[in-house]
């Protein structure tokens, strides 16, 4: 299948996962993860009306976005790897979003940025909520102190909550991992009364969106599932 295909097919599965889930309407944003694909794949998905592009890594975005021109506007860019703080102005600059704020001192560089630009970026709070080693973001136990170390700085829009699951052979697995994540956010919007902003759960990737979106994700970060081919599975 193409592009196109695999993103029906992905919109499709979305659709039946958020019927079994139940609950009032909700919608499931799809950021489409273009780390190993070019700025024409990119292109591309313009067409499919898919706006939301997630990278990794600053410096490939940066080449993409070049790469696009002025099409590169027509996307909203979401920064999903982990960010070092000398490279969050230029994030602040060139991205919509970031998933993976994890620490006092990036909170205060992505503030500090973003009031030089007169601007309130939109951050996700990233989790380690199985508590992989090799993986980036707070304890669970340190959320809630850490949302009020940062929750006035002014040139933050704090709207959720990020976390990756662990790769397992079965995405039933980690549905302990998405479930506590939602009750997470819950209880940073019990403590803490955030408002309107605070709406987002960004968890599933190409091996687990279902059961992400069965237990409350909002976006869902996909890469492999779209890009994929026929001969490739």
């Amino acid at each position: 299948m193409g592009l196109a295909e695999n993103l029906q097919n992905v919109r499709e599965r979305v659709d039946r996962a958020l019927i079994r889930a139940g609950g009032p309407p909700r919608e499931v944003l799809l950021v489409a993860v273009t780390k190993t694909v070019g700025p024409e794949e990119v292109r591309a998905l313009a067409a499919l009306g898919v706006i939301e592009i997630g990278e990794n890594r600053v410096q490939d975005a940066l080449r993409k976005q070049e790469a696009l021109g002025d099409e590169a506007r027509l996307f909203r860019w979401h920064m999903i790897g982990t960010l070092q703080r000398n490279k969050v102005r230029r994030v602040v600059e060139n991205f919509a979003f970031i998933h993976s704020l994890d620490r006092l001192e990036l909170a205060e560089e992505i503030n500090k940025e973003s009031l030089k630009r007169g601007r309130k970026t939109p951050v996700l709070i990233q989790v380690n909520v199985a508590g992989e080693e090799t993986k980036h973001g707070l304890a669970p136990e340190e959320l809630l102190d850490f949302y009020g170390e940062i929750k006035d700085l002014p040139g933050l829009s704090l709207q959720g909550l990020m976390t990756m699951a662990p790769l397992v052979p079965r995405a039933e697995e980690v549905r302990p991992v998405f479930a506590r994540l939602r009750e997470l956010h819950q209880e940073v919007a019990r403590r803490f009364q955030p408002g309107g902003d605070w709406q987002h759960l960004s968890m599933g990737m190409s091996n687990d969106f279902e059961v992400a979106v069965e237990e409350g994700a909002t976006m869902i970060r996909v890469g492999s599932v779209l890009f994929q081919t026929s001969e490739e599975g």
